[in-house]
């Protein structure tokens, strides 16, 4: 958002395109983190001449799409979650120039750009929060916001006990323009990150705004944080904590969470992506129950849904069948394409979790027990007890599975490296809120969001030319872009080789399930006579007849190892 006006020119000739509308159904999707991705002036924070500098390296890997997580101005709060000014680029990253430039780079290269929003709240260094403290209550500008009087006769308590996503009140109490303690405004997260009230048609229209804004400079999609709690019914008295907990979350009557009216938001915003050509897309990120899903994926409304379920299962065959056969019937219930992720922004990088033993065998069975558990998996887990080969072994194995899905494949940067959780951050050099707000419980995500190393050598590994905004450790150099560069048996060059022959077998999104005799090792068929078999034992197993086009490790006598997966021509 930002406080300029934008004209409105949907439908002008410059959104006429012969490009096929479906181009998201079975993309390999890219997504880049930018401050942790390449830095071009050396301040230690990645930028869009970063990114434009390493088109060459995304083209040759072979994605069809980037998705930028926030390069708004931002106060980093929260990762750049934070937004400061919907509509601009952070002075830090870069200016609306060089976001063009970085556009017409990518699209060079047959490349869509797919960036994120973020709509449930805005930064309280937005314009908008600015004049909403300095208006105070009552005025139309605090209605953009969730303020509320707080509790008790003479208001210091919050209105509710709720606590935020990120630890700590859901509420924080502001100081009126004259000077008195006043009233609270709700922030589901961070303190810097208030809530804004979609009960109000400015809201609703400043962010059709913002979506025209950005396709009007050729963004081809986006990414919707937080798609399931815009809208909220917070009609007094408000619930506790408790009551709250307490109220189902799948019938679309929570206060909070996944109510049915955020759709009609979205079909709002289905309108604006439809008016261009080809269509605009959009996926959400909606914590949501099972049959809650379809509906945010239709083409009604975003079109697409993340699904989260193989991220959170262990590396195991009976639960990623399990996870599949779900994902396609959910799929074929909103009309739109599954989506496949290992990987993000938000979670241990998944050639860590799977070299961690099963949270249940780490832990004893107590409450603080497994709060401890929690804090090793987000950390990477403790060094001794995190078996590095088997989980870069499993994790190779699981990415060629899930390339070979139908559906939508969401690569997080860097798990192209085979690149682990940077574990040992000095709490002093942390950044993520989640940390400080939960001492002792949550390592937060920082150790997944280090900047990557594109080189052996150098002060950040090639990052940039001076040091990183978070600390590299030194066996990095050996998952260098340099230092796997041309090796047949990488990660990088097994990455290359499966999106490469993946654009050349991708078919129907369908696949029938292949009788193996075996609970450990799955395999399936692809419209076309692609058979991909994963064994997640440890003893090898016999492979189907056909050419063996790609294995994630090398065959033993003609069989497939354990903990790895072929593809095979029949």
């Amino acid at each position: 958002m930002t406080s300029t006006p934008q004209t409105d020119v949907v439908g002008s000739p410059q959104h006429i395109s012969a490009e096929d509308p479906t181009w998201w159904r079975q993309a390999a999707v890219y997504q880049i983190y930018p401050r942790s991705f390449a830095d071009a002036n050396g301040d230690g924070i990645g930028d869009l001449q970063g990114i434009i500098s390493r088109v060459p390296y995304l083209a040759e890997l072979g994605i069809d799409a980037v998705w930028l997580s926030p390069f708004y101005p931002s106060a980093l709060a929260d990762g750049g979650y934070d937004v400061a000014d919907y509509r601009d680029v952070d002075p830090r990253i870069g200016t609306l120039e060089e976001f063009d430039q970085m556009v017409a780079a990518l699209h060079a290269e047959g490349i869509k750009v797919v960036v994120d929003i973020v709509p449930n709240h805005s930064s309280d260094e937005h314009v908008w929060f600015r004049q909403a403290l300095a208006a105070g209550p009552g005025t139309p500008e605090r209605e953009r916001y969730i303020f509320r009087d707080g509790a008790g006769p003479d208001g210091s308590e919050p209105p509710t006990d709720w606590t935020s996503i990120f630890g700590g009140p859901a509420w924080t109490r502001v100081t009126e323009p004259d000077g008195t303690p006043g009233q609270w405004y709700l922030h589901l997260f961070a303190p810097e990150q208030p809530d804004f009230n979609w009960a109000n048609p400015e809201v609703r229209a400043d962010f059709l705004e913002t979506l025209r804004f950005w396709s009007d400079r050729g963004v081809d999609g986006f990414r919707i944080d937080v798609a399931h709690a815009l809208t909220k019914d917070l009609t007094d008295p408000l619930p506790s904590e408790a009551e709250l907990d307490a109220i189902p979350r799948g019938e679309g009557q929570h206060p909070i969470w996944d109510r049915d009216e955020v759709h009609e938001i979205y079909a709002e915003w289905r309108k604006v992506f439809d008016s261009y050509d080809p269509p605009r897309t959009a996926v959400a990120e909606a914590w949501v129950e099972r049959h809650r899903r379809p509906r945010y994926a239709s083409a009604e409304g975003l079109g697409q849904a993340f699904e989260f379920d193989l991220l959170t299962q262990e590396f195991d065959a009976a639960a990623f069948k399990e996870v599949v056969v779900d994902s396609l019937t959910l799929a074929a219930e909103s009309g739109s394409s599954s989506t496949w992720v290992l990987s993000n922004h938000d979670v241990v990088r998944h050639a860590t979790r799977y070299g961690l033993p099963p949270l249940a065998d780490q832990v004893g069975s107590t409450e603080q027990d497994q709060k401890q558990g929690a804090a090793w998996v987000l950390a990477g887990g403790p060094e001794d007890q995190l078996d590095r080969e088997q989980g870069e072994r499993r994790a190779r194995a699981a990415t060629l599975f899930e390339l070979a899905l139908p559906g939508s494949a969401y690569l997080y940067q860097g798990e192209e490296l085979g690149l682990h959780e940077v574990g040992d951050i000095a709490d002093d050099a942390r950044q993520d809120p989640t940390f400080f707000r939960n001492p002792g419980v949550d390592k937060g995500r920082d150790g997944c969001r280090v900047p990557l190393p594109w080189a052996r050598t150098g002060s950040s590994f090639g990052f940039g030319p001076g040091p990183a905004h978070l600390p590299q450790p030194q066996w990095f150099a050996e998952y260098s872009v340099e230092a796997q560069d041309g090796q047949q048996d990488s990660t990088l060059e097994l990455y290359r080789s499966a999106l490469r022959l993946r654009r050349q077998l991708q078919t129907a999104e369908t696949l029938e399930w292949v009788d193996t005799g075996r609970d450990d090792v799955l395999a399936f068929r692809r419209p076309g006579g692609w058979v991909t078999v994963t064994n997640f034992g440890t003893a090898e197993a016999p492979l189907p007849a056909g050419e063996v086009l790609l294995t994630s490790a090398p065959l033993r006598d003609g069989q497939l190892p354990g903990e790895a997966t072929a593809w095979i021509r029949q």
